[in-house]
């Protein structure tokens, strides 16, 4: 046995109980979100069916523009476009903002939709690059193609903003596929409350697997690769469980870049989208409470999970790592541009309950994991730490991940019911429980690495390998 002097055993002692401490906050914050999760779906009014809906808001909804940025999207523009055009809803347009693809993304578009040069009035509302032209068929009425050099996501989704002309503006991913009713459904706290809502986010889920025709998901199943499987469960726990949890606590941080509805006079009032950063759908809701919060206005962020949209999500290491990394590295960005709101009584719930969730999981929280992986069982090997620290390492980090995830999926079954069958249900509870075996710590590694692009601050968005969507 070696002898250690004491204030290593002190050292040893302040570490583990600094990480296990760090997860218990982690994990209780996850619990809350979880209740107040549960009683918003348990007091959600029932789900409408699209024609009640439509009889409801078709007269008084507002008219919308889906805005899809589309940088090399050659594979999939056609069916996501497709399914763009077929939605149910009274006033809208579809722009879709090619944002100096090196791809035939743009080829695609003019010969398949057999689209003309067109002239059309807009203002420089919000800082976007050079537009190169504009391309429309009077056949497709709702359908404008913005040709512009390349910028960056943030960069197209403000020139969409620019040439709009609606009340609303909706900006998704060019390889994201509404549902028919997706806008129907989104709009609804614009239509029961138009003062006060100001941006509102719905569901995405996974479209690996699932069989799409005519840019719609006409058979949904669960994916065969792994890597899908288990970003299915986070998908899950990342809508279902956090962002509604926020949205009742009137907390919500972010709202997807690949499905959200904004009141545009608001998004222009802030500037629009950031383009210093890759988090520009986080910076956006960040810049909205700020904004609205000073001037001490009375305002609505919210998510609701009926409304859906279906995405492919990478099923590579190399794709996902660069995905998470890049996620990490805007949730930094966004921490550190408006760090002064953090528990700053100014902000109110903001600054306390959204700023610290932001602090505990995504500023401190990959590290202090990756540390306790690291640290933990080997001092307790050395025999610096007993046995029952290293157990309640173990209960932190394993015990009660598979708990929130399995707690999820619960929730949905009972207050959703979206899985079709009961393979598929125990498909999800098994990937619920062994995702926090490897591929959690795989994905604070790559959490990790996106602290360290954050500190050596690279730009860029990386690599995105596609498959396209599966047909029949």
């Amino acid at each position: 046995m070696i002898d250690f002097p004491d204030w290593s055993y002190q050292a040893a002692h302040l570490v583990t109980w600094f990480v296990v401490a760090t997860g218990l906050v982690q994990i209780l914050l996850y619990l809350v979100q979880l209740s107040y999760a549960g009683y918003a779906l348990h007091c959600r009014p029932p789900t409408t069916s699209t024609a009640v809906l439509w009889e409801r808001y078709a007269d008084v909804a507002p008219p919308i523009a889906v805005i899809a940025p589309a940088y090399n999207e050659e594979l999939s523009i056609i069916e996501s476009v497709e399914a763009l055009l077929a939605l149910h809803y009274t006033e809208f347009e579809v722009l879709v903002v090619n944002d100096g693809s090196k791809d035939g993304t743009l080829a695609r578009l003019i010969a398949h939709y057999r689209l003309e040069p067109v002239q059309r009035y807009y203002e420089l509302a919000v800082e976007n690059r050079p537009v190169r032209g504009l391309y429309a068929n009077p056949a497709y009425p709702r359908l404008l193609v913005i040709d512009k050099e390349n910028g960056g996501k943030a960069d197209a989704m403000n020139a969409g903003i620019n040439v709009a002309r609606t009340p609303l503006v909706c900006v998704i991913d060019a390889d994201t596929l509404l549902e028919s009713d997706a806008l129907i459904r989104v709009v609804r706290p614009f239509v029961e409350d138009p003062v006060r809502t100001v941006a509102v986010g719905g569901t995405i889920r996974i479209a690996n697997g699932c069989h799409v025709e005519n840019g719609r998901v006409t058979e949904a199943r669960l994916p065969r690769n792994l890597l899908a499987l288990f970003q299915v469960v986070e998908y899950l726990r990342a809508f279902l469980m956090a962002r509604l949890g926020l949205s009742q606590m009137q907390a919500l941080m972010i709202i997807s870049g690949a499905f959200g509805l904004f009141k545009r006079s608001s998004a222009i009032e802030v500037g629009g989208f950031s383009q210093n950063t890759v988090g520009e759908d986080m910076e956006l809701v960040v810049k909205l409470h700020r904004h609205l919060r000073d001037r001490k206005r009375d305002y609505r962020i919210s998510y609701i999970p009926e409304p859906v949209s279906w995405t492919e999500a990478p099923e590579s290491f190399a794709s996902l790592a660069n995905q998470r990394a890049r996620w990490q590295r805007g949730s930094l960005e966004t921490y550190r541009k408006h760090r002064d709101m953090f528990l700053n009584p100014r902000y109110g719930r903001i600054g306390f309950l959204g700023f610290g969730q932001v602090w505990i999981v995504d500023v401190i929280g990959p590290i202090v994991e990756i540390a306790g992986y690291a640290l933990v069982p080997p001092l307790w090997m050395l025999g610096l730490v007993s046995l029952d620290h290293l157990l309640a390492f173990v209960a932190v980090i394993f015990t009660f991940g598979v708990f929130i995830s399995v707690a999820t999926l619960v929730l949905e079954e009972v207050q959703l019911r979206r899985l079709e069958n009961a393979h598929d249900l125990a498909l999800l509870t098994a990937a619920a429980v062994f995702e926090n075996f490897g591929y959690r710590q795989l994905n604070n590694l790559w959490r990790v690495r996106g602290w360290w692009q954050f500190a050596r601050k690279k730009q860029g968005w990386g690599t995105m390998v596609r498959k396209g969507f599966q047909r029949p």
